[in-house]
């Protein structure tokens, strides 16, 4: 994703609540995080919807934060970062979006989790998630998994692709939808 992207989402009568691209930090979280939920108390969005962004969110930025890498292969610079945008669409649908650059090692680890979880229905997909937290195997460690299932769990759709920069980095396109319940 890229700024004219984002440009073009905005002209589509998206309304983009939060955008932030650069390096991560606990602390940095947090307070988008508190940011995030001052947006959804003034746009009086429902409690259980809320907790499902702000739920995702997390895990996104997680996940970026234990993936991200440096275009560069002998980087050694360990700020980890990317590019995480939450808004909602014309047809009052929400979405969280993020895109980091990952190791081709991580990008086939990520992908195989992936389709594995998008064969998945809700409830195969919340069976697995009490496995996972149950065995403890499935603890929010690098790598553990657990993150997708919750994401999986509390959003509608969920969307990914991979961008190729070169032999050794992708960029990680993660997009989530909750879609708009009566």
């Amino acid at each position: 994703m890229n700024i004219s992207k984002i440009r073009n989402m905005v002209e589509d009568d998206h309304i983009i609540f939060l955008t932030y691209g650069g390096f991560l930090s606990q602390n940095l979280i947090s307070g988008m995080t508190e940011a995030l939920e001052s947006e959804t108390e003034y746009s009086e969005i429902k409690l259980s919807t809320a907790t499902n962004i702000f739920t995702i969110f997390i895990e996104l930025s997680q996940n970026m934060m234990n993936y991200s890498k440096s275009i560069e292969l002998n980087d050694t610079n360990q700020r980890r970062g990317g590019l995480i945008l939450v808004g909602k669409d014309k047809n009052n649908n929400y979405f969280i979006h993020s895109q980091n650059i990952v190791s081709n090692e991580d990008k086939e680890k990520l992908e195989k989790k992936l389709k594995l979880l998008k064969t998945m229905t809700y409830d195969e997909v919340k069976k697995k998630y009490r496995e996972l937290r149950r065995l403890g195997s499935g603890k929010h460690a690098q790598g553990a998994g657990i993150g997708f299932y919750e994401i999986a769990k509390r959003c509608d759709k969920l969307e990914y692709e991979f961008e190729y920069i070169n032999e050794n980095r992708y960029y990680f396109n993660l997009k989530t939808f909750i879609l708009k319940k009566d």
